[in-house]
């Protein structure tokens, strides 16, 4: 195939998205969209490759794994080869286990399913995932494994040209799965092949129905394909489902460039996206653990311009003299492929993060106060709740109290439960992650799914364990402020999570009383059946505690004093206590306030005699909650 100047200039505007995305995501709110425009130019380039050889009779799909395998592993191979080094020096005992099984899952291609059942990508947790990006490339390489196989099966019983309708009817039956899954399961379908696999297939379409146009009207297709992209980047942002019906715009934008076949593009063909194109693969592997590093060590906003510069300095010298190493993929017989090296590195690093993994961070080189301090993280609710629609804890027949709301009332759940002797008496908890219970709620990226869950957490309650106490705890600040963190509502960066009418691009009155409104019914209808009790937000300290006292600890810092100023604490939530106070009066139920029992001297502590109380930033760990379990216990006792 003829190099394709405009194809390469094409992964320059794909991989400039992603790296200012991911550096700032108010630069470039769709940028994460330019790995869907990657996938449409592997796809055309793959096909290319396969019916060449079909065609020519002289395809081998060994050669083809071969091939890839040389293009993709020694650099992927390098990268996380360096992060192990890096890890045993700089990263936390649960961090560094986290890295191995990473690690591991990268090099065996499978880092998609491994990410999906762990977290969203856009989930705040997600950034300290240091190859996080690395699901892309296994997407990829599930296709590259699974196309081939079915491609030459086809030519067994069909002609090439029917080989090539199937391939654009499997298209657009793909787009149609996409977007019902990505509607149905947010999550899975941003990871996996399944919602991903058309936006390949597109580009093999491209190869295989290539369009002749006039010169003035490839330059037209090509500006409206640009425009196409250029929009999905800038009024695309991660609040929308992805992939859905919204990839159509970078997947048809990148088709249209493709079937221009500007060579001489202005656009494409410049001397700077023809040096970005030659080095995303290796800008796209470097910049992501950078944007991590910059999180995980909370440096300040100038790194991320050093770190843009570093993204693009390491891509260029892995591209020199790690891509560009001419390994062997001419093997004659089944035997000599034992001869890729690639596979070798693939091994020995995959087996160097599944040590990492199964010796937990290979623990023993990190001193006892630090392991301490990291496990604190992993210390949380033993009795599995979250995400069940109910968790019964101690004796089933014997019911004294429910807990009811998000991952906070999770984090709460055996505070409560210890006010018992779980022996003789029982508690349930109704806990979804990321779901308040407030009925008529919406969360945004959540579909309907909370809304649902409400629904049949409300019918439960007005049925069952009549006159039994709930107690409603949520992390509410968070729906209101979003994962942003701001310090006051002015923040350019703040983004509700929950509405009930229309999204809202900002907290307003209205948000305010809607919320307000549709907490006050929830609580009525709880009060009906059940005495209710009704949480006031809990501090949050902003920064993740037993990894903070960790790396404190690891780099010998004096001071590891992680408290916050009880004052900073009732700044943030302000709005959040006038609307529950006002909820509780409301509904003449009582307000519990966890602040007296978590702040003393004008400091609300993150750390006791020597040990995190939270198991990340926000929520409580099981050392923590026992701080509340007097607060219950009192409530209860005067029940």
């Amino acid at each position: 195939m003829q190099f394709r100047k405009d194809i390469n200039g094409l992964r320059a505007i794909a991989v400039i998205a992603v790296v200012l995305f991911h550096f700032n995501a108010s630069w470039m709110p769709g940028g994460f969209a330019g790995v869907d425009v990657f996938f449409v130019i592997s796809g055309f380039l793959m096909t290319g490759i396969i019916f060449r050889g079909i065609e020519q009779e002289n395809f081998s799909i060994l050669k083809f794994y071969v091939a890839r395998a040389n293009r993709i592993i020694p650099a992927l191979a390098l990268l996380c080869l360096v992060l192990l080094i890096f890890g045993w020096f700089y990263l936390t005992p649960l961090d560094y286990k986290a890295l191995g099984k990473h690690v591991m899952s990268s090099m065996v291609f499978l880092s998609n399913v491994v990410y999906w059942s762990e977290s969203g990508y856009f989930d705040a947790a997600s950034h300290e995932k240091w190859l996080l990006h690395t699901w892309s490339l296994s997407a990829e390489w599930q296709f590259y494994i699974i196309y081939p196989l079915v491609l030459v099966a086809m030519r067994k019983f069909m002609s090439v040209k029917a080989m090539k309708a199937t391939i654009l009817a499997g298209t657009l039956l793909g787009f149609i799965i996409c977007v019902i899954a990505t509607y149905k399961w947010p999550n899975p379908s941003y990871y996996l092949l399944s919602a991903r696999a058309w936006e390949m297939m597109i580009g093999g379409v491209a190869y295989l129905y290539p369009i002749a146009l006039k010169k003035e009207r490839k330059k037209l297709l090509e500006w409206f394909g640009l425009v196409l992209i250029i929009v999905s980047y800038f009024f695309i942002s991660k609040d929308n489902p992805w992939p859905g019906y919204l990839a159509v715009f970078p997947v048809l934008g990148s088709f249209l460039i493709i079937q221009a076949q500007r060579n001489d593009s202005l656009i494409t063909s410049n001397i700077v996206f023809q040096k970005l194109g030659a080095w995303s693969y290796s800008i796209y592997l470097w910049h992501w653990p950078i944007v991590v590093a910059i999180y995980y060590f909370s440096l300040s906003e100038i790194f991320i311009y050093i770190g843009i510069t570093l993204s693009v300095l390491f891509g260029l010298l892995s591209n020199k003299y790690i891509e560009k190493i001419k390994f062997r993929n001419d093997f004659i017989s089944i035997f000599s492929y034992i001869k890729c090296k690639p596979i070798y590195m693939m091994l020995i690093v995959g087996i160097l993060g599944s040590g990492v993994f199964i010796s937990n961070g290979i623990q023993e080189h990190y001193s006892d106060d630090v392991i301490v301090a990291s496990n604190e993280a992993i210390n949380t609710n033993p009795y599995k709740c979250m995400d069940k629609f109910l968790c019964e804890i101690g004796n089933k027949d014997n019911i004294k109290a429910i807990i009811i709301g998000d991952s906070h009332a999770n984090a709460m759940t055996t505070s409560i439960a210890h006010s018992f002797d779980l022996k003789d008496s029982g508690v349930i908890s109704l806990t979804e992650s990321g779901c308040p219970f407030i009925l008529n709620a919406q969360l945004v990226g959540r579909g309907d799914s909370c809304y649902l869950k409400n629904k049949n957490r409300a019918k439960y309650l007005n049925s069952h364990h009549s006159g039994v106490p709930v107690f409603w705890i949520a992390r509410t600040g968070v729906y209101i402020y979003g994962q942003s963190n701001p310090k006051t509502e002015n923040d350019t960066n703040i983004q509700p999570l929950i509405y009930f009418t229309t999204p809202y691009k900002k907290p307003s009155e209205l948000l305010y009383k809607e919320l307000t409104e549709n907490l006050g019914i929830t609580i009525e209808m709880l009060t009906v059946n059940h005495p209710v009790y009704i949480l006031q937000p809990v501090p949050e300290m902003r920064k993740n505690v037993p990894k903070s006292l960790a790396l404190n600890l690891m780099l010998n810092k004096v001071n590891n004093d992680l408290s916050i100023d009880s004052k900073l604490y009732f700044e943030r939530n302000e709005h959040v206590r006038n609307i529950i106070t006002k909820v509780a009066d409301m509904n003449n139920i009582q307000v519990l306030d966890p602040i007296p029992y978590l702040c003393h001297q004008e400091r609300c502590m993150a750390v006791l005699e020597g040990r995190p109380i939270y198991s990340d930033d926000n929520h409580f760990s099981e050392y923590g909650n026992r701080l509340l379990t007097p607060m219950f216990k009192l409530a209860i006792e005067q029940l």
